[in-house]
């Protein structure tokens, strides 16, 4: 015989609001991409694979209803990183080459730009999204009583600039690839002798994936010396992809494709900042029970 599954708290007004904001703002971003897609007066393969990033980058809006809906305490800062980035990426597509931009492409940016504001300020500033953010997991288990929904055993806290940065990091890479396409149509302009640069800048960004990965997860636990290479990534970050992007693309290309990863720096830098001056990377470790005794 099992057990009736209990009701599931109710989620807070706020939590709804903020969902349906992100789904308006998911909307109105691939809208206004769209609509610049059909002004673009100099549009070609460059737009076209901003574009389709940009595309692409809009359903990370129903990923991060998903989080939300989960209560992940990672919602926060993915929604900070994907709110700013998305204002820079609808930017650098509004603006063309030459002349000015068209005026729906503005009104579309303001309205993407107010949009993004809104959901940065629920995710940080109502009191009833950061305590369900908070709120004690549960899951369902199926036992001796039926199926039922109890808690776990919560997760070791860390710090929401330690968030940041970790999501800041993880988008490194993909900032990267998307360059690195739009370089490709340089071979097709008779220029094949780049080919090998353009092969080192794609493999490059890969193993800064890995890389970052690798480093976020000592991150989390408050190693410094995470800390530090992840310093150092990013500067190396920084030195290799913002050349390439002036020397392939040109300064147009700096500031389209440049321009992001270096907020995306910035952001992670300030994490790191702030997570140790917080005291983050002194603190004891997380499971002091399963550390070897002295004794």
């Amino acid at each position: 015989m099992s057990a009736a599954a209990p009701t599931p708290e109710p989620r807070p007004f706020a939590v709804h609001a903020l969902t349906a904001l992100l789904a308006v703002t998911a909307l109105a971003t691939a809208a206004v991409e769209w609509l610049n897609w059909y002004y673009a007066a100099d549009g070609g393969y460059a737009l076209f694979v901003r574009t389709g990033w940009a595309l692409l980058r809009s359903l990370l809006f129903l990923v991060l209803i998903f989080h939300l809906w989960r209560g992940r305490q990672g919602a926060a800062p993915f929604g900070l990183i994907l709110a700013v980035t998305t204002i820079f990426s609808v930017a650098r597509l509004v603006v063309p080459k030459q002349g000015y931009p068209a005026l729906p492409g503005i009104a579309g940016f303001a309205v993407v730009a107010l949009l993004c504001l809104g959901v940065v300020l629920l995710l940080y500033r109502s009191a009833s999204v950061r305590e369900y953010l908070a709120r004690p997991r549960t899951r369902w288990w199926i036992g001796r009583d039926g199926i039922q929904r109890r808690p776990v055993e919560p997760r070791p806290h860390v710090p929401g600039w330690v968030l940041t940065t970790r999501v800041a990091v993880f988008s490194y890479s993909a900032l990267m690839l998307v360059a690195c396409v739009v370089s490709v149509g340089l071979l097709f302009d008779g220029r094949p002798a780049l080919l090998p640069l353009i092969v080192v800048w794609f493999v490059f960004a890969l193993v800064v994936s890995y890389v970052a990965l690798f480093l976020s997860i000592f991150l989390v636990k408050g190693r410094r010396w995470a800390r530090v290479l992840l310093v150092g990534l990013t500067l190396g970050v920084l030195l290799v992809h913002l050349p390439l992007c002036a020397a392939l693309l040109g300064a147009d290309g700096l500031v389209r494709d440049g321009g992001p990863l270096l907020v995306a720096a910035v952001l992670a830098l300030w994490g790191l900042w702030r997570a140790g001056r917080n005291g983050h990377f002194t603190q004891a470790p997380a499971n002091p029970a399963r550390e070897p005794s002295n004794a």
